[in-house]
Parts: structure tokens; C-alpha cells; sequence
């Protein structure tokens, strides 16, 4: 080497410049949602237990998985599911745009799939299954579910605190939760009641792990699986107006 040429200098350097953003977070798939389109006249609000039977019927590996949920169905209505009917008889009427869900492990999906083109008779209503298409589950962090069943149900207050306890053995504590209105559920011997509840103020990672576990029991007829929604302040603002 030439003793004039300029020497390297001899502090140690890492120079990393990658601007790259962190990773995206991607839901995974291992369970998802199988959506239906349906062709349906009507059904009484309370079709849980019939609808259950009926599925099961078309689909018994269902009696033994602990990972399915059942969707009940809904028609038009206000408030995204906290404005319901409370009379039990009273009559929704599904649109075209109206799907039936099963919520379901991957390697069910084809099992699930096998509804396309059947149809299925619940509360002496005729309900035909087609064009089936598969979703991921959602990465919104404000969740709700339509019916969660509980000890303390006729109480709000004894409701909540019960679902602080059961999310908290999850290890989940949301910084916010809303209950809404109770819905009846007759059952061959049994009336049940549920409540709609709304969490808001978790993580990604939370609100995917409560789609896939559900929140409390009933999976099979509808209860405790949670949706995306637009969030709490949202509904306080509509119910202000």
C-alpha cells in the first residue's frame, strides 16, 4: 500500500438504512368466517335453537367441534344490532343482501362449504343456501356480539362485571365495554336471555383471539361471537340525536 493514500479509520461502524416500515400485522387464517348468501321470506327473531338443530342436521360433525359458531340471521334493522325487537314472535324479513354465517376452523371450511345449494326448513320457514364465499376474521379493535349469555344477565352492572372476570382469564382488559339490550332464547325446557355487548379498547391480537374463542357459551346457537364495529363513541353520538 502506498504510504500516502489515506488510511481506514479504525472505529468499528453497523450502518443499517433500511427505512422499511414494521411488518403489517396479518390475521390469520387458521379460523374464518364461510358467508351465505340466502333465499329466505321471513323468521321469528327467536330462531336460535331451530336454526342450530337444522344446521347440525345437514352438517353433525358440527355436535363435536368446539371451535364452530353458528351466526343466527338478521334482517334490516337500526343501531348495527343494538335496536332489536324484543318480542321473541315478531317477524325479521332478510333481504338479498341478508348472509348466513358459519364461523369455522380452516380445515373445515370444505365441510362448510357443502351447504351451497341446500336448503334447510326453520320455524316452518324455508332457508336456501348459495354462493359461498370465505373471510378472514377482522383487525378492527372495536368488537360486538349480539347475544352473550351470562349469570348476571338482567343486572348491567353484575353483567359487566361478570365479563371483565371472564375476559380477564384471557388475559384481556378492555378500557371500554357497553352493554345493550336482553333478547330472549326459548329452548326446548329452558327460556335463556342474553345481552348484546360491545368492547372496545384492546389490541389487534385480542380482538382476533375473542373472534376465534368467542366470549362465554353457546357458539352453536349464536351467542358470544363478536363482529367488527364502528366503536362506542359512535353509538353514543346516534343515541344522543
Amino acid at each position: 500500500m502506498n504510504p500516502s493514500s489515506p488510511q481506514p479509520d479504525q472505529t468499528n461502524m453497523l450502518w443499517n438504512d433500511d427505512t422499511a416500515k414494521d411488518a403489517v400485522y396479518e390475521v390469520p387464517d387458521d379460523i374464518v368466517d364461510v358467508n351465505f348468501k340466502i333465499k329466505c321470506a321471513q323468521l321469528p327473531l327467536d330462531h336460535a335453537h331451530q336454526l342450530s338443530q337444522a344446521i347440525i342436521k345437514q352438517l353433525p360433525w358440527i355436535e363435536e367441534s368446539d371451535n364452530v359458531g353458528i351466526h343466527l340471521i338478521h334482517g334490516a334493522e337500526s343501531g348495527n344490532g343494538w335496536i332489536r325487537p324484543t318480542d321473541p314472535d315478531e317477524l325479521i324479513f332478510p333481504s338479498r343482501r341478508t348472509l348466513f354465517t358459519i364461523r369455522t376452523p380452516q380445515e373445515h371450511v370444505e365441510d362448510v362449504r357443502a351447504l351451497d345449494g341446500t336448503s334447510i326448513d326453520v320455524c316452518d320457514a324455508s332457508i336456501e343456501f348459495s354462493k359461498p364465499t370465505i373471510r378472514k376474521l377482522s383487525k378492527l379493535t372495536t368488537i360486538y356480539a349480539r347475544y352473550v349469555l351470562a349469570e348476571q344477565i338482567s343486572d348491567e352492572t353484575g353483567f359487566l362485571n361478570e365479563m371483565v372476570e371472564l375476559l380477564a382469564q384471557k388475559d384481556i382488559k378492555p378500557k371500554k365495554m357497553m352493554s345493550g339490550r336482553m333478547t330472549t332464547m326459548r329452548f326446548p325446557g329452558k327460556t335463556l336471555s342474553a345481552r348484546s355487548l360491545m368492547i372496545d379498547g384492546i389490541d389487534i391480537t385480542e380482538s382476533v383471539l375473542l373472534q376465534q374463542q368467542g366470549l362465554g357459551t353457546g357458539r352453536k346457537f349464536g351467542c358470544g361471537l363478536f363482529l367488527p364495529h364502528k366503536g362506542i363513541d359512535a353509538v353514543n353520538e346516534t343515541q344522543e340525536k
